[in-house]
């Protein structure tokens, strides 16, 4: 009987250290998860509307779970007609995420083939001189990619 006591007594003691470090390393992992900067570039260059849709989704999404997050969607090849006042199948929920801080910005060598201006694009819409450039010094900036 006394075995069975100093048995139990010594697994307490020895457990009740490990289940201390648990919740530390718990805490540490939300504490990393809230303080961490998500740096995100989006490159979206298919015309398909309902990929911009999910699209739409996927951002509002993540601005609802990281509403610190920078994210930026880089416009360019056929999915150019996202960015076009009169085109676009997304104008209002595209207004609605610059509100909530995301870029959408436009590629002006698409631009230039498609013969769109600047002063056809949606408003609050800045262009970059080369969308595959933009994403490039995004990712060497340390921002994740991911090809919409």
């Amino acid at each position: 009987m006394k075995l069975k006591l100093v048995i139990m007594v010594l697994l307490v003691m020895f457990l009740a250290p490990l289940s201390n470090v648990q919740a530390q390393a718990t805490s540490t992992v939300k504490k990393t998860e809230e303080t961490k900067q998500h740096k995100i570039v989006y490159d979206l260059s298919v015309a398909d509307t309902a990929m911009h849709a999910g699209l739409i989704r996927q951002l509002n999404n993540i601005k609802r779970g990281w509403p610190d997050a920078q994210i930026e969607v880089v416009v360019h090849g056929k999915a150019i007609n996202l960015l076009v006042a009169g085109k676009s199948t997304q104008a209002s929920a595209i207004k609605a995420l610059q509100a909530k801080g995301v870029v959408f910005v436009a590629c002006e060598n698409t631009m230039k083939r498609a013969k769109v201006e600047k002063s056809q694009l949606l408003p609050n819409t800045p262009t970059v001189v080369m969308g595959i450039g933009e994403i490039v010094t995004k990712q060497e900036e340390g921002w994740s990619y991911i090809k919409y």
